[in-house]
């Protein structure tokens, strides 16, 4: 029978021994030594990581909108078609009323400048007149005054020659005003007309809307915007259009008012000088003794 002490001794190495062992599997050499000794997990997550997508970019959300002005084009009938393209007709119409009307407005203050600095210096009227563009309002209303006291004989003769010349001069102003509103009936009827026209479009695009998602009998919301969207852009084009029209018809108004009092003022101004040169051509003739000449 083992003593004792024995086999205290013999449990006391084994666990020197195993305690051993302990050691060295934890210390860093035996850490440094196992990544090469166990290749295989590397090489079994390579699959893995190789079958995961690839992140898809953001989708250009003006190019792919389903709901905007190509979707309204492409999937409107001939009646949101034929709306769209009166709309834009109305649209062009305006703008080139309005850029056209500014340059002949621009052409009036250049021609009024010139009137006044080159007409009032002539020693008579018609020269004066001659002095002018052949396109100015301004030598319109001169050749049409020297016109009339030319032409003072006859039944016109009964006529005092004050009131003839001034009618004269009245009647060409109002020819001259005539013309600077050219135009402007289209911007008006544009800026009345346009959200009408838009409103229709709304309505029918509503319409038809309804009309589908109540044959599909589908009503989700992604049903039920883009169409009612869609027909909602027709309500903003004929917005878009009637504004620049409403807001350029009062601005050409406001400039015209501005141009014409100048032509009026250039015709008072005539009115004056012609008178004044019947009066003297008069006296000069009484003096002589003969009829006085004609024109100024």
């Amino acid at each position: 029978m083992p003593q004792p002490r024995s086999l205290l001794m013999r449990a006391t190495g084994l666990l020197a021994a195993g305690l051993t062992a302990t050691v060295l599997l934890c210390s860093p050499v035996a850490q440094a030594q196992a990544p090469a000794t166990a290749p295989a997990p590397t090489a079994a997550a390579a699959p893995a990581a190789a079958a995961v997508p690839a992140v898809k970019p953001p989708l250009n959300t003006y190019a792919d909108n389903p709901y905007g002005l190509r979707a309204l084009w492409e999937q409107g009938d001939y009646v949101a078609k034929i709306t769209l393209v009166l709309l834009m007709i109305m649209s062009i119409g305006s703008w080139y009323v309005l850029i056209s009307k500014l340059i002949e407005q621009a052409r009036l203050s250049g021609q009024a400048k010139e009137a006044q600095k080159a007409f009032w210096k002539a020693d008579t009227v018609r020269q004066g007149a001659d002095t002018l563009h052949k396109q100015s309002p301004f030598r319109f209303i001169a050749e049409s005054a020297l016109e009339a006291t030319r032409k003072h004989d006859g039944l016109i003769g009964q006529v005092d020659l004050n009131t003839w010349v001034t009618q004269s001069i009245e009647r060409a102003v109002a020819t001259v005003q005539s013309r600077t509103q050219d135009g402007l009936a289209v911007l008006a009827t544009v800026g009345s007309t346009a959200p009408f026209v838009g409103l229709f479009g709304t309505v029918w695009g509503i319409y038809n809307a309804l009309v589908k998602i109540g044959s599909s009998g589908q009503a989700s919301i992604d049903k039920v915007a883009g169409p009612v969207g869609e027909a909602l852009i027709m309500t903003a084009i004929g917005l878009a259009v009637a504004v620049p029209a409403v807001m350029g018809y009062n601005w050409l108004v406001r400039r015209n008012k501005v141009g014409m009092d100048t032509v009026r003022a250039f015709g008072s101004d005539l009115h004056t000088v012609l008178l004044a040169a019947s009066a003297r051509r008069a006296e000069g003739a009484k003096v002589m003794g003969t009829a006085p000449p004609p024109g100024a």
